[in-house]
C-alpha cells in the first residue's frame, strides 16, 4: 500500500474546492447557444430590417368619360325637359341650350328660354373634381357643368336664374341626360356601372380614411354620409330614376373620379398598348420555287 505524504493529503481538499468554485463562476451554456462575450467586450446588435415602403393608394378602375361621350347627343334636364347639345366648333366646344322653367310672376305657368340658334362657347376649367368641367359663357345665366358618361351635371349657378327679357325663371341645376323613355334597353348596363362605381367609392373612402388622422377621419365619414343624401336630393327629380337608377349611377361614377383625383390617381382613359408588328416572311431565294407535281 502506497502512503501519500501528509502534506499532499492536506492540500488535496483545497485543490478540489478551488476547482468547484471556478466551475460555479462560469455561466451555464446550453448546447447550440451562442458563446458568451468575454468581460469588457461589446456585441453588435443584429441588423434591423428596413421599414416597409408605404403601400401606394389603390382603387378599382372606373370608366371616366370625356367630351366624346356627350358630343352631338341630345340631353334633357332630368331626362325630360329642355334640350342641350354639346358640339365641337373650330375654336373648341359650344353648347346649344334651351332651358324650361316657369314664369317669374306666376310659378305654375311654364315657359322656356333659348340661349340662341347657334352653340354658345364654353370655356374649359380643367378637372377640379376628376372629370372635365366647362363654363357656359352666357350673361343671362352663367352655367358651370361637369362632363359625365352620356350626361352633364350642372353645378352652378347656386340659385335659379331669372331671365328678365323672357320673364322666365329657370333652374338648370342637376343632371342633364338621355330621355328617360330610352333607358329601358340599358337597364342591365346601368345596374352594372353603378355596382362598379359603388365599390370604387367604398374602397376610395377606405384609403382616404387610412391615410387620415382622427380629426380628418371624422370629416371623411361625414362626407361619405353626406354624399348619399346629396345624390338622393339631385336624382329624385330624374324621370324613372326608381326603375333604372341612371342619375345615381352617373353621380356615383363622378364621386369615384373625384376621390381618385384626391388620391393622386389618374382618371385619364388608359391607352391600349401598341401591338407588335408581325415579322414579314423572307422572300424565297432566287431560282427556287414550288416543286412540280408532275414528273419531269
Amino acid at each position: 500500500m502506497i502512503r501519500l505524504p501528509y502534506a499532499a493529503l492536506c492540500l488535496a481538499p483545497l485543490v478540489i474546492a478551488g476547482a468547484m468554485q471556478a466551475a460555479l463562476a462560469q455561466p451555464m451554456q446550453l448546447p447550440g447557444a451562442q458563446p458568451f462575450n468575454a468581460p469588457g467586450t461589446q456585441q453588435a446588435a443584429p441588423p434591423s430590417s428596413a421599414p416597409a415602403a408605404p403601400r401606394p393608394p389603390s382603387m378599382p378602375p372606373i370608366k371616366v368619360a370625356g367630351e366624346d361621350a356627350i358630343l352631338g347627343r341630345v340631353l334633357r334636364h332630368n331626362g325630360g325637359a329642355g334640350e342641350a347639345v354639346f358640339e365641337k366648333s373650330g375654336a373648341g366646344y359650344g353648347l346649344k341650350l334651351t332651358a324650361d322653367g316657369f314664369q317669374s310672376g306666376n310659378l305654375v305657368e311654364p315657359c322656356a328660354v333659348s340661349f340662341g340658334e347657334t352653340p354658345v362657347p364654353v370655356t374649359a376649367l380643367g378637372r377640379p373634381a376628376g372629370v372635365p368641367r366647362y363654363r357656359l359663357e352666357a350673361s343671362v345665366c352663367p352655367i358651370v357643368f361637369d362632363v359625365l358618361d352620356g350626361a352633364v351635371l350642372v353645378v352652378e349657378p347656386t340659385q335659379p336664374c331669372v331671365v328678365e327679357a323672357a320673364a322666365c325663371r329657370i333652374d338648370p341645376r342637376g343632371l342633364w341626360g338621355p330621355d328617360a323613355r330610352t333607358l329601358a334597353a340599358r337597364a342591365k348596363e346601368i345596374e352594372a356601372a353603378r355596382g362598379t362605381a359603388e365599390r370604387a367609392v367604398r374602397e376610395g373612402y377606405r384609403v382616404l380614411t387610412a391615410r387620415a388622422d382622427a380629426v380628418e377621419q371624422r370629416a371623411i365619414a361625414r362626407e361619405q354620409a353626406g354624399f348619399s343624401a346629396e345624390r338622393e336630393l339631385v336624382c329624385r327629380s330624374y324621370q324613372r330614376e326608381g326603375q333604372y337608377g341612371f342619375c345615381g349611377a352617373r353621380l356615383t361614377e363622378a364621386r369615384a373620379a373625384s376621390i381618385r383625383a384626391r388620391l393622386g390617381l389618374s382618371n385619364e382613359p388608359a391607352k391600349p398598348a401598341p401591338r407588335p408588328a408581325r415579322p414579314r416572311p423572307a422572300p424565297p431565294a432566287g431560282g427556287s420555287g414550288p416543286l412540280p407535281l408532275t414528273p419531269q
